[in-house]
């Protein structure tokens, strides 16, 4: 019953109500409080000026009943009665339950009578503290507004409910526990009370004493005293006007004040109103029920909301460490990469001091012995040495001359890491909302018809579905490492169609496609298997993707040509690029278009100029290798130079990847065991030479037989 506490306090003085009476706006206010609340009207706005100029039309009068005060309840905290024109204005103020009530306009007058009964000043008005309508009274006074009786009962039975023990009503300073109720008096009395107040003798000795409690019950139970007619206080009220919504007795009847309006049996319309009042409750209960489930949702909704919230945190931390563990790998992998690179450099440095140191002890040690000899004075003795002296002096001359003094590593490592693309995807790593107002784009399709692979590149066209409606903003595709792990972004963008070049020869590819907006990403397309070219580069433009279930059938050649994209500007380019020379003295580089990092391969080149002793160079070089010297002379080549190459000579190249080797033939004839082992990595076929030298690439060549009987029986 807490919750109904609210109900039972005035809007004035915040208390329980005390002889509240109802006004005609259907809200309750104490005697007192109504009396407080009162303010005087001009004498032109009373009902008797109005009855007598025949304007009245009631008892009361209320004063534009639909309209608010002049004034909002936002504006300086003045209100005015509207309705009449030199009302006075009076300030608001508000009360213990924060409704804006109107003080009177001047202090009642010293009077010796109670609230109730004091006189009330003329053309007095009141206004509804709650709904703000005001009303002039008349004559009657607040003697006019009926009393709430069934008001008055409740508020008995709340607070008779919440005491905590019944005490007696007589004490004069503390109130003892009452030990006796008397039915007749409606009395609670203690014992000592009892018997000085409440002696049994004489009529009183006919009362029924009765315990506390049960006369709790029955003063609960017992018929509350009939209410009275405000108009005439000596007749109970006995029917009810419909028109007017209020009870009413004999003699109003009788006065003719009801005489046109449909008049009903109090008892009647008493059971017809508590009906409608227990029928409209059901409804408002259904309310109150649908409420309270509607509580217990919204209470498992915050568990639940702190349950979830605890389950994402540990999620998202579980990612992000995910996402650190993966890049500390990734990071001891680099570094050992990088350890390796140094290990490498430092050898080939300290390989060359230590080859330079013996040969500078060689000189200094030929140089010393030659000045030695200068200072001998026999003349035939020194003519019987000098020639071989010259000769070797000037062969160790040419050995020095030969590239020994140039650093064959350079200083600076060649290893830079591109870290943007992950930077960038760690600035846009958030959390996807999908929102059924803006759907994500549909799965692409991939076109099998346009996909193909050539060599060792591979080119993929996908397109949205013919239905779609929501458009992509863009598109991602990914691909494999060629050996079934795991998937890497190749192209982002928003192209239909994309060819991705430097993959293995003789892998198995897996490709799939997404579609993004700013909503989100699609589902991936299916997973589309491309099958790399063992070595095959046909003249034709590119095998179609239905002929790639057959691709193993095809010979293990590779086809290619010189690529001027990446050679030195002093390079010449004829027979479509397969014939190439040089327009400078100097060594310049020039590379295939293809490079290599799987399986093995094969080529030729032909020497179809050859003068004046030029020492080409032919064998592999990385990307990056330097273009204007000779091949070989940094740590991003491997090479041959010489050994019996001239005009007409073939020279034969092979890079076996199995093996990790790299074998030379001049003429069919191989040229040592092994020229290079422990080749890794991506390599291209290069050639250094000068304008003396004129040279033609071969391709499309199988292994030599005796090579390849010799792999297999290895």
């Amino acid at each position: 019953m807490e919750e109904m506490e609210e109900e039972l306090k005035c809007p004035v003085c915040g208390s329980f109500y005390r002889e509240p009476i109802i006004l005609p706006c259907s809200h309750n206010l104490c005697q007192a409080c109504a009396r407080n609340i009162l303010v005087q009207t001009p004498e032109s706005e009373s009902p008797q000026s109005r009855r007598a100029s025949g304007s009245g039309v009631s008892d009361y009068d209320y004063l534009d009943l639909d309209k608010m005060s002049l004034y909002s309840e936002a504006d300086s905290g003045y209100g005015s009665y509207g309705g009449f024109a030199s009302a006075p204005t009076t300030p608001c103020q508000k009360s213990p339950n924060g409704v804006r009530v109107f003080p009177p306009a001047m202090p009642p007058p010293a009077t010796h009578l109670s609230p109730a009964l004091a006189p009330i000043p003329r053309n007095s008005c009141i206004t509804c503290p709650q709904c703000h309508r005001s009303l002039i009274l008349d004559d009657r006074g607040l003697r006019g507004f009926p009393k709430n009786r069934v008001l008055e009962g409740v508020i008995d039975r709340y607070q008779q409910s919440k005491a905590a023990a019944l005490k007696c009503q007589l004490c004069e300073k503390v109130p003892k526990e009452a030990t006796v109720m008397c039915e007749q008096c409606d009395v609670f009395y203690c014992d000592p009370c009892r018997l000085r107040c409440h002696p049994p003798r004489g009529p009183l000795a006919k009362h029924r004493l009765v315990p506390p409690a049960q006369g709790r019950v029955s003063r609960r139970l017992s018929p509350r005293k009939v209410s009275t007619c405000t108009d005439h206080e000596l007749e109970n009220h006995s029917m009810y006007c419909v028109q007017c919504k209020m009870p009413v007795c004999y003699q109003c009847l009788e006065e003719g004040k009801h005489s046109s309006h449909e008049v009903k049996a109090l008892g009647a319309m008493w059971k017809l109103h508590k009906s409608q009042l227990s029928q409209a409750l059901n409804g408002l209960s259904d309310r109150a029920k649908e409420a309270k489930e509607f509580l217990v949702q919204l209470r498992n909704m915050v568990q639940q909301i702190q349950e979830n919230s605890v389950e994402f945190e540990a999620c998202l931390v579980a990612q992000c460490d995910a996402l650190i563990d993966a890049l500390n790998r990734r990071k001891a992998q680099l570094l050992a990469r990088v350890n390796k690179e140094h290990e490498h450099k430092l050898k080939v440095v300290r390989d060359q001091i230590s080859h330079c140191t013996v040969k500078l002890r060689q000189t200094t040690g030929l140089m010393e012995y030659c000045l030695e000899v200068i200072k001998e004075n026999d003349p035939s003795g020194f003519l019987q040495i000098s020639d071989a002296l010259i000769r070797r002096v000037h062969l160790t001359e040419d050995q020095w001359g030969k590239g020994t003094l140039t650093p064959r590593m350079t200083t600076d490592f060649d290893l830079s890491l591109d870290n943007s693309p992950l930077l960038q995807s760690i600035h846009q790593l958030d959390f996807v909302q999908v929102k059924a107002s803006s759907p994500v784009p549909a799965t692409p399709i991939l076109q099998l018809e346009e996909c193909c692979t050539h060599n060792n590149s591979a080119t993929l066209s996908w397109k949205q579905p013919p239905l779609s409606t929501v458009p992509a903003e863009g598109y991602i595709l990914e691909l494999d490492d060629g050996n079934g792990g795991q998937f890497r972004e190749v192209y982002v963008g928003k192209e239909t169609m994309c060819t991705v070049d430097g993959l293995h020869f003789n892998s198995t590819y897996n490709a799939r496609v997404k579609a993004f907006n700013k909503t989100g990403v699609s589902p991936y397309s299916k997973t589309l298997v491309l099958q790399t070219s063992e070595g095959c580069n046909f003249e034709t433009q590119s095998a179609p993707y239905s002929q790639l279930v057959d691709i193993k059938k095809l010979l293990a050649v590779a086809w290619f040509a010189f690529d001027p994209g990446s050679a030195h500007s002093d390079i010449i380019f004829s027979n479509d690029n397969l014939t190439v020379t040089c327009s400078s003295y100097d060594d310049r580089v020039v590379l295939g278009k293809t490079g290599f990092s799987k399986g093995v391969h094969y080529w030729e080149l032909t020497v179809d100029r050859y003068d004046n002793h030029p020492d080409p160079a032919f064998g592999v070089a990385r990307i990056d290798v330097m273009k204007d010297v000779m091949l070989g002379k940094d740590d991003k080549a491997w090479a041959i130079t010489e050994g019996g190459i001239t005009k007409g000579a073939t020279v034969g190249v092979l890079l076996d990847f199995n093996r990790k080797t790299l074998t030379f033939f001049i003429n069919d004839e191989q040229q040592g065991p092994i020229a290079f082992e422990n080749v890794e990595g991506m390599f291209f076929p290069a050639v250094s030479l000068n304008r003396n030298v004129q040279v033609t690439l071969h391709t499309g060549l199988p292994v030599p037989d005796f090579y390849s009987s010799r792999a297999s029986i290895a």
